[in-house]
């Protein structure tokens, strides 16, 4: 039989307490922060004196249906009210016992009334929590931040306040009004919504929150109809231009030259502007610069060494298929350019750095391991400098802990004004934009344009699928789709489109005799129509032979002679 009662708990005395003496026990007054009197008895702990609180609602002490002593809040402030919570609890405990109940079931029902809100924030707390190799955490706190976000918003559209109130109805209304909206969600972001609430029924069912998720397979959305940011591949000449205005932009930005500001655009002593940077005038705007710097000599490095870092990170990010954050986790540690294990030089990428969550080691073409070894070595010698500068000893080598770029978090603003002045429109006739990531997808086009077979493509763009390899990141525009029309067959549509057809399949007499009959005098051993050798006990004179047999009398009259190669050696041709 269980048993109600009130807690107490323990807290410290009061500065402005008074105590009095009441029947041999010690109480204490004092006004908290309202301005209320309260009185509370004092007891004796190992820290010293504590007022002893009782709680102001009753708990319930009772064993459940698998024989476990739990102490349950019954929230509730009169005994009546909480002698109706402990029946309904061993009622719950009888039915478990029974066999009517399973235990899932009863545990299920304990977290019914708490707050929604509270399940999610234990949630959430479960992805902070979750680690991967080396202890590092496997959930990235954007990605949580993300998930936040989702819920809430979901939830509070949604109005679900407890876990009993979720429901795929009231989620799929949803789904209608956000498409509906003036200005609507794209189905990408929707189906994100979608992902987070579906992880969390999942992760609800694991810790026995709810029985069921109601919410699993969700009515997602097509994407690729509605995408609303669709990423183009560069072509071969715009990569050149890119990487050489990275190169120059931040040296050629000291040497533009000045222009006159058309009246109207004057405002007080502003009557002149900068002349923006183009393809044409780069060069020159450079060499200005260095004409203008020329007492800043240490500046004029520091420009030319961050136009370099920003073309090494373009490179980088072209001929790996890295994406921003994987390339900003990479330290001088995690190069192979000595080449110490293998042929090729690689950049090991952590599991907890790669988006799929597996680590990888990425190849390093040739010239890109040669312009990484320059680049450190430029760096080992301007920290070389500055310590000379500072009297400090110098160091042998840099630290392997030293990130290999410094990749800006502004670096997709830095790249539209790189486009800007190479000509390289942001936005194509399509509507396809050119961002960071565009980089990846230039990475897999050019691996398929370059005749690199779908499979190791996906395999160098570390992707699950092939779909995703070949659909997503290949964009067709740079593919040689009309030259591959070439290989079809011909098909002409004119009166002797018969015999053009034979022509063009080798399948006419006439045809045959050029490729089966060398030219008179010429010795040459015969080839086949594919430019294989042919058969060695096949002689000019049998060839000679085989090409009069074309005409009106039938090979089968020369003694049966029978010419193996036209056709199939079976006697119901003899007829």
């Amino acid at each position: 039989m269980g048993a109600i009662y009130r807690a107490t708990y323990t807290k410290p005395l009061p500065a402005d307490a008074e105590t009095v003496n009441r029947k041999g026990d010690r109480y204490a007054t004092w006004r908290d922060k309202r301005g209320r009197r309260r009185t509370a008895k004092i007891t004796t702990t190992k820290s010293g004196e504590k007022l002893l609180i009782e709680a102001g609602t009753y708990t319930a002490k009772y064993r459940d249906g698998t024989g476990m002593l739990r102490k349950v809040s019954t929230g509730c402030r009169t005994r009546d009210a909480a002698m109706a919570v402990l029946v309904e609890l061993e009622t719950r405990a009888d039915k478990v016992r029974s066999g009517k109940w399973t235990a899932a079931e009863d545990a299920v029902l304990d977290h019914q009334a708490a707050p929604l809100l509270l399940h999610i924030e234990a949630y959430l707390d479960h992805l902070r929590t979750k680690r991967g190799k080396g202890g590092k955490p496997k959930v990235s706190p954007r990605h949580i931040a993300n998930v936040e976000h989702n819920l809430s918003r979901i939830v509070a559209d949604c109005k679900f306040k407890h876990l009993r109130d979720l429901n795929r109805s009231s989620v799929e209304s949803w789904i209608k009004r956000q498409l509906e909206a003036e200005t609507p969600l794209a189905a990408r972001t929707i189906n994100a919504y979608l992902a987070a609430l579906t992880a969390f029924g999942n992760w609800c069912v694991e810790t026995k929150r709810l029985v069921s998720n109601p919410l699993n397979r969700p009515p997602k959305l097509d994407e690729k109809a509605d995408r609303r940011r669709q990423r183009r591949a560069l072509t071969d000449d715009e990569l050149q231009r890119l990487l050489r205005v990275a190169r120059l932009r931040p040296l050629a930005e000291y040497g533009r030259e000045t222009v006159p500001l058309p009246p109207a655009e004057r405002k007080g002593r502003r009557t002149w502007s900068r002349a923006p940077l183009t393809l044409d005038n780069i060069d020159m705007a450079a060499v200005r610069a260095h004409e203008t710097l020329a007492d800043r000599p240490a500046f004029i490095t520091e420009l030319k060494r961050t136009g370099l870092e920003r073309a090494l990170i373009y490179k980088t990010l072209l001929l790996t298929g890295l994406r921003k954050g994987e390339l900003a986790s990479l330290t001088i540690g995690k190069l192979d350019l000595d080449l110490r294990n293998g042929p090729t030089a690689y950049a090991a990428l952590d599991a907890a750095d790669e988006k799929a969550g597996k680590g990888a080691d990425v190849p390093l073409r040739t010239d890109l391991a040669d312009d990484l070894r320059g680049w450190l070595a430029d760096r080992l010698e301007a920290a070389r400098a500055e310590a000379r500068a500072l009297g400090e000893p110098l160091p042998a080598r840099l630290r392997q802990d030293t990130p290999l770029f410094n990749v800006p978090a502004g670096l997709i603003r830095i790249l539209d004004r790189d486009l800007a002045v190479a000509g390289i429109p942001k936005r194509d006739e399509r509507g396809r934009t050119v961002d960071v990531h565009a980089m990846r997808h230039t990475f897999g086009t050019h691996l398929s344009k370059g005749g690199i077979s779908p499979r190791t493509a996906q395999a160098a763009m570390r992707h699950s699928t092939l779909d995703l390899t070949m659909n997503t990141y290949t964009a067709p525009r740079l593919l040689d789709v009309a030259g591959a029309m070439d290989v079809l067959p011909s098909l002409p549509l004119g009166e002797d489109s018969a015999t053009d057809q034979a022509k063009a399949t080798g399948t006419d007499p006439t045809s045959l005799v050029p490729m089966l009959v060398p030219n008179p005098g010429n010795q040459r051993p015969l080839t086949s129509v594919d430019g294989k050798p042919g058969r060695a006990d096949v002689s000019q004179q049998d060839a000679v032979s085989l090409a009069d047999d074309s005409g009106s009398e039938p090979l089968t009259r020369r003694d049966k002679k029978r010419a193996k190669g036209l056709e199939p050696s079976t006697f119901s041709l003899e007829g």
